[in-house]
């Protein structure tokens, strides 16, 4: 007799570990009330996980516009670089003078320094 129970046993105890799957399977578990006492803690997580996909992808993007930006200043830092040194070449006195002539302008380059002029008052 005591074989006997002993199987029962352990064949209650097999079928009680299939019983979760089962109640998942069969959609049991979401009438359970211990199931039903964890739903508002299951959504809650949800929100929080809903909100770290939304910030991770918000980051990213903020992260892409900050590169992108850094390369247009540095392209911007190259052209301004650029078009100050093209300034100061063409602010020459001598290529001032060549642009001058080039033009036709009739302009010609004062040989003598300028002179103070002083009036003085009644």
């Amino acid at each position: 007799m005591k074989l006997f129970k002993s199987k029962i046993k352990t064949s209650t105890k097999r079928s009680d570990s299939k019983a979760p799957f089962k109640n998942v399977m069969d959609g049991s578990i979401l009438t359970n009330d211990g199931f039903l006492n964890q739903v508002p803690y299951i959504l809650f997580l949800t929100l929080i996980a809903i909100i770290y996909i939304g910030n991770r992808y918000h980051a990213e993007k903020i992260l892409r516009e900050t590169i992108n930006i850094s390369h247009e200043i540095k392209e911007l830092r190259a052209e301004s670089i650029t078009s100050a040194s093209k300034l100061m070449f063409q602010s020459k006195q001598s290529e001032v003078a060549k642009l001058v002539d080039e033009k036709g302008l009739g302009l010609k380059e004062a040989v003598e320094p300028p002179r103070k002029l002083i009036i003085e008052n009644e």
